[in-house]
């Protein structure tokens, strides 16, 4: 797991990125960094209360330990508001943890596409050039979700929890220059 710090208005900000064992940290650390110019690493702590802000990874393989930890985690932002960025797994995990339900996406989901926002996206806008990689995806949202941008091969490609700064993405935006822009708006807010 890592974590930034930058300065804002007088005090440092910290954003945990969770490594939840994806084959993209690599560059999704680097599109952090590109849009912030410190980047620490350390292990997730027991307190939560020091972040500000939260960005869960995608993964390899299954592991119920980590099912614990990213849903301690989005409770934790749901509690307290702060943002929150789930990226594929991440997104799937978040929907779960709020009451949604995943399936396998057949054929296995692999390769750019293109994905349109839709109204209520403040994160993204118009149409982006992704990368998705995933077996599972969004079936059912949550109650508390709402669905913010959409793809021919996925429907529920960018899903956000009603009223707040948390979102998911069932693409790698780590991956293109669209995504890339994406994820250095949600660091903004």
């Amino acid at each position: 797991s890592c974590r930034r710090e930058t300065a804002r208005r007088g005090r440092p900000r910290l954003l945990l990125v969770v490594d939840n064992g994806s084959a993209f940290l690599g560059e999704l650390l680097g599109a952090v960094s590109a849009r912030h110019a410190s980047l620490g690493c350390s292990e997730i702590g027991a307190d939560l209360d020091g972040y500000d802000s939260f960005i869960l990874s995608g993964r390899r393989r299954r592991d119920r330990g980590t099912n614990v930890v990213n849903t301690r985690i989005i409770r934790h932002c749901v509690a307290e508001g702060k943002p929150l960025l789930g990226i594929c797994y991440g997104a799937e995990i978040l929907a779960l943890s709020a009451g949604g339900t995943l399936r396998r996406a057949v054929p296995f989901r692999r390769g750019v596409r293109t994905v349109r926002a839709l109204g209520g996206n403040p994160v993204a806008g118009g149409s982006m050039s992704v990368f998705g990689s995933h077996y599972l995806e969004i079936a059912r949202l949550p109650d508390s979700a709402s669905c913010i941008a959409s793809s021919d091969a996925c429907r529920y490609e960018m899903i956000r929890l009603r009223g707040s700064s948390i979102f998911g993405t069932q693409f790698h935006p780590e991956l293109t220059p669209d995504g890339r822009d994406m994820i250095g708006r949600f660091l903004e807010m």
